[in-house]
């Protein structure tokens, strides 16, 4: 499988630009749109829906799969899931509008669904 290499940091979507709080990406790897969704509702069912969640990633790469048993050739094989690549550095959620106690642990019951580790992030704005 030819998917490419995820050299260096990333270069952009590296700073909060919506919420107070975010997650950040320590590791490269390729998330998929179920992760992100799963990751998604284990945030807003931890905040009860109050305050607002940004995702600032987006599954946008085809990870495309032959059939199994099918001999070699006859082209490329359809799309089976999309991925969104994350290299180090990279601003995945973000979250406003809770106090921080609450923004830390869902974002902390984000994190796990995810397969990268991550670090919690405070906007350099913020007063507690």
């Amino acid at each position: 499988m030819q998917t490419g290499r995820m050299k260096g940091l990333s270069q952009r979507g590296n700073i909060l630009s919506n919420g107070m709080f975010g997650i950040k990406s320590l590791d490269s790897s390729f998330l998929t749109s179920r992760q992100i969704e799963a990751a998604r509702v284990a945030a807003t069912r931890y905040m009860k829906r109050e305050g607002q969640l940004w995702i600032k990633i987006f599954p946008d790469k085809p990870i495309t799969k032959k059939p199994l048993e099918v001999r070699m050739g006859k082209g490329k094989g359809a799309p089976e899931y999309f991925v969104a690549v994350v290299k180090p550095g990279r601003i995945m959620f973000e979250v406003a509008g809770v106090p921080i106690e609450i923004a830390k642990e869902a974002l902390r019951l984000a994190a796990q669904k995810l397969p990268v580790q991550t670090r919690f992030i405070i906007a350099r704005d913020f007063e507690a």
